[in-house]
């Protein structure tokens, strides 16, 4: 099979059996997204699902939190990940659009990743979940199915799975492919336990079929 068709047959796959996929943090608009990909590293969105209401109530808007001192947006958020850090982070994103954006979030990812607390990762989840840009977010699951799969090869950083993988999905297809692959990891395609049962893509995948040969050996 070939690369091309490799690629194919995973998106057709995806396309029949999950025909939407999206984000599961939820949100109203840009900030409050914005706001929930930063709680959600390292994160379940289950965790930030539930800190975000509260959150938000308070800070609803840049101009709200930019003028929150990090310890206060701290006991929002003290049941997450890494608290010190995201707190220091959100108030220092929402001054940075203040100052720098108007309040408004960027849409180019250059210009996200001027934020506190914004890398490409979460850069790329904004662009494609927002503003529908071609850009496509690495994160564990994504790196780890798509080197499960055979998607990618020999990609040893985030950045190089993600040019392996745009390289060969369609542009139009890059956002929802993002949530596919996360999706697919989350519930499916785990990290120590992978439910190879419930897979559609065990006659194509690199990682079962290495499995199945050496339980044969």
């Amino acid at each position: 099979m070939t690369r091309k068709e490799l690629f194919r047959r995973v998106i057709d796959f995806f396309q029949q059996s999950m025909p939407v996929a999206e984000t599961e943090l939820e949100y109203e608009n840009p900030f409050h997204l914005i706001v929930a990909v930063i709680l959600s590293a390292q994160c379940t969105d289950k965790r930030v699902n539930q800190i975000t209401p509260a959150l938000l109530q308070r800070y609803p808007d840049p101009f709200k939190m930019a003028e929150a001192d990090p310890a206060e947006i701290f006991a929002y958020i003290r049941s997450c990940s890494y608290p010190n850090n995201k707190a220091k982070h959100l108030a220092g994103m929402a001054r940075k659009l203040v100052d720098d954006f108007g309040g408004m979030v960027p849409s180019d990812v250059d210009d996200l990743q001027k934020l506190p607390g914004v890398g490409r990762k979460t850069a790329n989840v904004i662009a494609s979940v927002v503003f529908n840009q071609p850009a496509l977010a690495v994160d564990t699951h994504v790196f780890r199915v798509a080197a499960r799969i055979g998607l990618t090869t020999n990609a040893r950083t985030p950045l190089e799975t993600e040019k392996q993988l745009v390289k060969h999905i369609p542009e139009e297809l890059i956002p929802t492919a993002h949530h596919w692959l996360i999706l697919h990891g989350r519930y499916v395609c785990k990290a120590r336990k992978p439910e190879c049962e419930k897979c559609g893509l065990t006659d194509i995948c690199r990682y079962y079929l290495k499995s199945a040969d050496q339980k044969k050996a």
